[in-house]
């Protein structure tokens, strides 16, 4: 964690050609190795070496090292499994986003190109849902309200604005598709074998592969 990324700044700094290499770089490698394994070593048996953070912070709740360490061990392994989500949803609608707007203006929402009965009708009721219970907003942009498929589903129903970007329209139905088999777990809270993990990550260099 950030005890990894003050060893990864100092490794590269020390590395550089102006500096002698040899032995520094040596220092710097294992400095790397060593939190590496140490952090394996937390999250195989459950245990704290002080190598990562076990106080609650930011605005985690005040129990929550009243959870069982093994589960809090889970759900910092899970996490970067969420974060590889959280960018890679976000930037297809950003992506999404910045093509219609170019082509159909600043209305494009509301333009043809997004399906009413399959697109807009479901956002706009989770978007009602979430003020009608109270619950603040997400987003006052309805396309932060489209699921992955969704937005696989405005891409390839939208092709001839989208080919210059993809190289496959069948392609990145078949790569959202695995995508979105993978991303349930995660969404739902329940764990990963090291298997579907290697089959996200696989996934998501198809995904930018596939990107012209």
């Amino acid at each position: 964690m950030l005890f990894s990324k003050v060893l990864g700044f100092i490794f590269s700094e020390l590395t550089m050609p102006k500096r002698p290499d040899g032995l520094i770089r040596a220092f710097g490698m294992s400095g790397l190795q060593i939190a590496a394994s140490m952090k394996g070593i937390e999250r195989k048996y459950a245990v704290d070496l002080g190598w990562s953070p076990s106080a609650p912070s930011g605005r985690k709740a005040a129990e929550y090292e009243q959870f069982p360490a093994t589960l809090r061990a889970e759900a910092a392994r899970m996490s970067e499994f969420y974060e590889v989500f959280y960018c890679l949803e976000n930037s297809i609608r950003s992506l999404v986003s910045d093509i219609l707007l170019e082509s159909e203006g600043a209305d494009w929402w509301n333009s043809s190109r997004i399906d009413e009965k399959r697109i807009r009708e479901p956002t706009q009721l989770r978007r009602k849902k979430e003020v009608d219970n109270g619950v603040t907003a997400r987003s006052d942009r309805l396309i932060d309200y489209t699921t992955f498929g969704e937005l696989s589903q405005i891409i390839t129903d939208n092709w001839d604005l989208f080919e210059p970007v993809f190289s496959s329209k069948s392609a990145v139905s078949s790569v959202s598709n695995q995508l979105n088999l993978l991303r349930g777990p995660i969404a739902h809270c329940n764990p990963t074998d090291e298997l579907e993990q290697d089959r996200l990550n696989l996934a998501v260099r198809s995904w930018f592969r596939l990107m012209s």
